[in-house]
């Protein structure tokens, strides 16, 4: 859905250089732009923008609000906050197709149905949009977006409203944040295992299909239906509130034609290491190691303090990623999150603690607090209000596995 800026090379558009009034109108075409999702992570739910193409003055540009900058201060830790900053970038159309041929990726064109009044105040509002004061704005992966923006200027640049073929505002479509991000993620687990460690309880709410349009497919697959009704003479507060039935006068396709640019569908990918070493196939892995070293452990009496400190040291620093989001971030569907009772940071709060206690071979009451909270999570897993990883339980369950141990040797100790 974002696309690096790094992968392009912005040309630097004068803006007296785009205008509708120093050419005829029918010279202008506006088109929605929607690209195949990439194999990075920040790509995986494909990319939207908007094509302006002036055959008078020929121009031909791509209006782009995906364009962040890793190597921007602190990116990672705001990005963490949610007070990540994307902007508006124009790029020659050649060279942005380059790049999508360079990576094997489809891009599809919607041509917009928009009459001369309407194809200038899309292009005024791009160009206001794009003045070097306006070209930043807060990003949010849900609700502000590269798909939500050229979206919503399109949606106020027609003289009417934007009617949709479904009901753009019940909730009962069966969907939510996390099941749409599932889906695009069914060829990358590790992406959807680092997601799903992020999100919480409220990416697991019922959204609308104008919610779902946060994904670039949703808004091409939406407007390839959608209708422009003229409705000068009503008044309108609400694009989501708007019932059809209400709405008379002519009406015309939103989209005029679709056609695609660039078939990259052919190509196949080849399969790698990640294919076996999923996160559910590497955690199983892990429980076994330590359930066969447990048993060594107890067998011999050796308390194997060493894995009890790298256990709980990891599920720790993981804990202050969901405790930071949980507490600071400013995305909306990362508070609540359950996984805090796996992983928090009182693992490492307690680290000297259950150091002392494991070594020792006594009793870590620490660990059997810590030990009935993840059976009750494991047990509960099936009716907490949010979706858990089903990678995470055999997490859960490397760190039972380590408390019991301490149980049975401190048991045996005291014999």
């Amino acid at each position: 859905m974002l696309l690096f800026v790094g992968l392009l090379c912005l040309l630097p558009v004068r803006l007296e250089a785009i205008s509708l009034i120093t050419a005829p109108h029918d010279s202008i075409r506006l088109s929605l732009l929607t690209c195949a999702a990439g194999d990075e992570i920040y790509s995986l739910f494909g990319h939207s923008a908007i094509r302006y193409e002036n055959y008078t003055q020929k121009m031909d540009l791509v209006f782009n609000y995906g364009i962040f900058n890793f190597n921007t201060p602190n990116f990672v830790f705001r990005f963490a906050l949610g007070e990540t900053d994307y902007r508006l970038g124009a790029i020659d159309y050649e060279r942005f197709i380059e790049e999508y041929v360079w990576m094997k990726r489809t891009v599809w064109q919607q041509t917009l149905n928009l009459r001369p009044d309407e194809k200038e105040r899309l292009v005024a509002a791009l160009l206001e949009n794009y003045r070097p004061e306006n070209q930043v704005y807060r990003y949010n992966f849900f609700y502000d977006n590269c798909a939500t923006r050229p979206r919503d200027r399109i949606e106020r640049a027609v003289d009417g409203t934007v009617l949709y073929a479904e009901d753009m505002v019940s909730t009962h479509v069966g969907v939510t944040f996390r099941s749409l991000i599932y889906h695009y993620t069914e060829q990358h687990l590790w992406a959807r295992f680092s997601i799903d460690f992020c999100l919480g309880s409220p990416a697991d709410q019922p959204i609308n299909r104008r919610a779902m349009m946060f994904i670039p497919f949703y808004v091409r697959d939406f407007f390839a239906k959608a209708q422009i009704a003229d409705n000068s003479k009503l008044s309108i507060t609400s694009l989501d509130t708007v019932d059809s039935m209400d709405l008379v006068g002519s009406r015309r396709p939103l989209v005029s034609k679709e056609e695609t640019l660039l078939d990259m569908e052919s190509l196949s990918t080849s399969g790698s290491w990640t294919d076996f070493f999923t996160p559910m196939c590497t955690f199983l892995l892990l429980l076994l190691l330590i359930s066969m070293a447990t048993l060594y452990g107890i067998f011999t009496r050796r308390s194997l303090w060493v894995l009890d400190v790298l256990l709980f040291f990891a599920a720790g620093v993981a804990g202050c990623v969901v405790a930071f989001l949980f507490f600071f971030s400013q995305h909306p569907a990362v508070s609540p999150n359950y996984l805090l009772i796996v992983f928090h940071p009182l693992h490492l709060l307690f680290l000297p603690y259950i150091y002392i206690k494991v070594k020792r071979k006594e009793l870590c009451c620490y660990m059997v607090v810590v030990g009935i909270m993840l059976t009750l999570f494991i047990a509960l897993s099936a009716v907490i209000p949010q979706k858990i990883n089903a990678a995470v339980l055999p997490l859960t369950a490397c760190l039972l596995v380590r408390i019991v141990s301490n149980i049975i040797l401190s048991y045996k100790s005291n014999e």
